[in-house]
């Protein structure tokens, strides 16, 4: 291991790529809570609240597959901006009309998160776009270092604003933040250089559709986060503990991710292939989990959340580098939209079936249930992969993709010494 692994990225258009960045996300990571404070003074407040972030997931969940397959390597500038401004518009509509009709006020959730969910895609493939290929792993690694990083602030900027200030300032926050990142977007490159043929005619959603089992994996490991999240502070009341720990032991778990993503990018390369690091991480971040369900302390609990923070970001990072092996470079950006969709998705699903479980179960039972449909999808996405990859192998690169799940465009370059 050695930090020089990441001198490859420290230069000026990532930097600037990531104070962008901050601009885009910091308004996603805000949402949930904020439009749970927003209305949360009106009659069935908290119950409005959840609706409001429910159509807000949905939002992103249909934007980000319909929005990020129509992205164009050199028109994605524009097509960035117009989906962050329209989300601004969104923000901004909550925040300045926070009285305004239930339906309205959907309305504009829904916007907000399915007119800017094609920029993490869209960013995404702009920065390792902007990097050497031997430092890809290491600018997905700063990336994920980042989004946990602003994920970590956001709810206690949203608390602070929220009960300091007003219910509506996070909102007006989050819109002010996104339109700054619609203004960065130039100073960032106006798109990345691809070749559509090496889709070999095929369209672009049979080709980004041919990834699915690396989509069971980013749903399986989201819901493991959801069962995290939503089982710990019932979790922590049916053992009698004190309900202020949930902040902190969850604290634990986004700083073990970012020191996670830290890590995984110290070396060039981990061993065995990237399928096969995702199928143990996932299965040692869903022990973890389980462990959560029946330690009897606090502190233990929050060494085993740590450690699975850490994991769970290695199995994040694993994911988004196996999406390069087997998509073509011109299909990575839809391909990571469609990641976008399908985590959320991962998320939503273990929400609701942890809230129907608490309504019939113990929390404890619940996780386990919980860990145990993580454990199914797993086994789903490993099953595909290797159906896929026997597929593959059989068919050879004639399609787009090689053999051995190399982009064709990163085969070629290797061919011209480049």
């Amino acid at each position: 291991m050695s930090l020089g692994m990441y001198r490859h990225i420290l230069i000026r258009p990532v930097l600037t790529w990531g104070a962008v960045a901050v601009g885009a996300r910091m308004p996603v990571a805000m949402a949930p809570l904020a439009l749970v404070f927003l209305v949360r003074e009106r009659p069935g407040g908290y119950t409005f609240g959840a609706l409001l972030a429910a159509a807000y997931v949905i939002g992103e969940i249909v934007g980000a597959p319909l929005l990020g397959m129509r992205l164009e390597a050199e028109r994605a500038r524009p097509q960035l901006a117009l989906g962050l401004a329209a989300g601004a518009v969104g923000f901004a509509g909550l925040g300045v009309l926070p009285d305004a009709h239930p339906a309205v006020l959907a309305g504009f959730a829904f916007l907000a998160g399915a007119a800017p969910a094609a920029a993490p895609g869209g960013m995404r493939q702009l920065l390792t776009s902007s990097v050497p290929e031997r430092a890809v792993t290491q600018a997905l690694s700063a990336e994920s270092v980042l989004t946990f990083g602003i994920w970590a602030v956001s709810p206690a900027a949203v608390t602070g604003l929220a009960l300091g200030v007003a219910p509506y300032t996070p909102l007006l926050l989050a819109a002010v933040l996104m339109a700054a990142s619609v203004a960065g977007l130039w100073a960032l490159p106006a798109g990345w250089q691809t070749d559509r043929r090496d889709r070999g005619g095929e369209s672009m959603l049979r080709i980004t559709i041919r990834a699915w089992p690396v989509y069971v994996t980013g749903a399986a490991s989201l819901s493991l986060l959801a069962l995290a999240e939503l089982i710990l502070p019932a979790l922590l009341e049916h053992r009698g503990m004190a309900l202020g720990l949930a902040g902190p032991l969850l604290a634990g778990f986004a700083a073990g991710s970012g020191v996670g993503s830290f890590l995984y990018g110290l070396r060039a390369a981990w061993p065995g292939r990237l399928p096969v690091q995702s199928l143990v991480l996932l299965l040692a971040v869903s022990g973890c989990v389980a462990l959560v369900a029946v330690l009897p302390s606090a502190p233990w609990m929050g060494a085993v959340l740590l450690a699975a923070g850490v994991l769970q970001a290695g199995a994040m990072l694993t994911r988004n580098l196996q999406l390069r092996q087997v998509l073509p470079a011109s299909a990575l950006a839809a391909g990571y939209s469609v990641m976008y969709a399908a985590v959320g998705a991962g998320y939503a699903a273990a929400g609701s079936l942890s809230g129907a479980l608490l309504r019939v179960t113990e929390p404890d039972v619940a996780i386990l249930a919980g860990v145990g449909l993580t454990l199914l999808l797993t086994v789903v996405a490993a099953a595909g992969e290797r159906s896929t990859r026997r597929r593959t192998a059989r068919v050879g690169p004639g399609l787009g993709i090689a053999a051995e799940g190399a982009p064709v465009s990163d085969r070629d370059d290797a061919r011209r010494g480049l």
